[in-house]
């Protein structure tokens, strides 16, 4: 059995205006759909990051690959290092990982294929599912009103920006979806008014455990006085302040669990923060962490030190949905519920449309690989958009400076 062909096809998909630590979101966000067909005209998939210097990576190794077994993750290796990216400008910090994300772009898709060929699911390949429903958490932003750009699709969760319209959009999505666990993106307004907030939602779900995220864009002096202020309201503190040291001394002061999607990004960082305890928690995400199989093993280097474990999120749709779930799903020490913005998605490229979150959970069954087939009128559409839509790398500070034209990058801002 031999791979026949690889197909890589960008596409562009509706965001709202979500604030962030670096700015807003753009209208639309960027994939990449990737299929690697083998031989008998089985085809496994992947999805990964659309941006122009991973895509031009992908598109530079994609052929390279026809003509190796399916099975050969080591054949791929040597082409996606081949194929390496440049950096992007405005790509955060931990996205400067472009062997990995290639390489992890076409794992993901050869795994499936592997699955599909011996007729198995994907967390059956992967070592066997220790659960079968996959927690995430609700993942909360403070937006602008869809109006506030033409560009931007309608979209029916209005403006959030004050502690009750936050409410409001935790208590739909919640109902909606039936998570268990609260996650906010902080960094974007005053940090005392973001506390102030949490605190909110500490008074209306006070069963549901709580994180904040302010994306390294707090000072450690800010973010000692904010944790000293939400003493006994988080379940962890995510990325408070920049650099693997001052989250260190911030632990140090406040005895708070740390999270981390920013300054554990690879073994090397890894290893350092074993010396240093910077973070008692690592969010993992198989995009930039080399794939599956490098996320397993990070998963065991976790249990071996002692340390929590989830997953981080990006904009998505299902097919990256599910190759966290059924990840997810093999990984004993799972100690939290996973990151997904997939409820901030309405675009779709896998038949039967977007993958059921009930009870905060969603399932994986016993369907070969993934467990998803592509939608490839929906491909086409999503491609369709791409082209027209003039983006060709994520830039949420350019498009923030449209609405405040003096807005600049600075981390930390508070």
């Amino acid at each position: 059995m031999k791979i026949a062909a690889v197909r890589v096809t960008p596409i562009a998909i509706q965001d709202p205006p979500l604030l962030n630590a670096s700015g807003v979101h753009e209208p639309y966000s960027l994939r990449a759909i990737i299929e690697i067909e083998a031989d008998d005209g089985t085809v496994g998939l992947g999805e990964t990051y659309g941006d122009r210097p991973v895509l031009e990576a992908l598109l530079r190794v994609k052929d390279a690959l026809v003509g190796l077994s399916p099975f050969d993750l080591n054949g791929l290796r040597r082409c996606a290092a081949g194929g390496t990216a440049s950096p992007s400008t405005h790509a955060p910090a931990y996205a400067d990982k472009p062997d990995a994300k290639v390489f992890s772009a076409f794992e993901v898709a050869m795994l499936d294929l592997q699955a599909r060929l011996i007729g198995v699911p994907l967390h059956e390949l992967l070592g066997g599912a220790v659960r079968r429903q996959i927690p995430f958490s609700a993942y909360l932003f403070f937006k602008f009103a869809h109006d506030v750009d033409p560009s931007y699709a309608p979209d029916p969760w209005g403006e959030v920006l004050s502690e009750a319209q936050l409410v409001g959009e935790a208590r739909t999505m919640i109902e909606q979806y039936g998570f268990g666990s609260i996650k906010l993106k902080a960094g974007a307004l005053d940090p005392e008014h973001e506390v102030a907030c949490l605190k909110a939602l500490k008074r209306a779900f006070p069963n549901h455990p709580l994180r904040i995220d302010p994306n390294a864009n707090w000072s450690l002096e800010t973010s000692i006085r904010m944790a000293e202020l939400l003493a006994g309201d988080l379940e962890y503190y995510e990325d408070p302040t920049p650099g693997l040291e001052d989250m260190a001394r911030l632990h140090a002061a406040t005895g708070l669990p740390l999270a981390t999607n920013m300054v554990v990004t690879d073994f090397e960082e890894f290893r350092r923060n074993i010396g240093l305890n910077g973070v008692q928690i690592v969010l993992s995400d198989h995009h930039y962490w080399g794939g599956l199989r490098a996320t397993q093993v990070l998963a065991q280097m976790c249990d071996t030190f002692g340390l929590g474990l989830s997953m981080h999120s990006n904009s998505h749709l299902g097919i990256s949905l599910m190759a966290m779930s059924h990840l997810a799903a093999v990984v004993p020490n799972l100690t939290y519920a996973c990151d997904t913005h997939y409820p901030w998605q309405d675009d779709e490229v896998v038949k039967g449309g977007k993958i059921a979150i009930r009870d905060g959970c969603v399932s994986v069954g016993d369907a070969p690989g993934l467990g998803v087939e592509l939608d490839r009128d929906a491909l086409a559409t999503l491609h369709e958009r791409y082209l027209s839509c003039g983006i060709r790398e994520r830039n949420d500070v350019a498009q923030m400076r449209k609405f405040r034209p003096d807005w600049q990058r600075v981390k930390p801002r508070y």
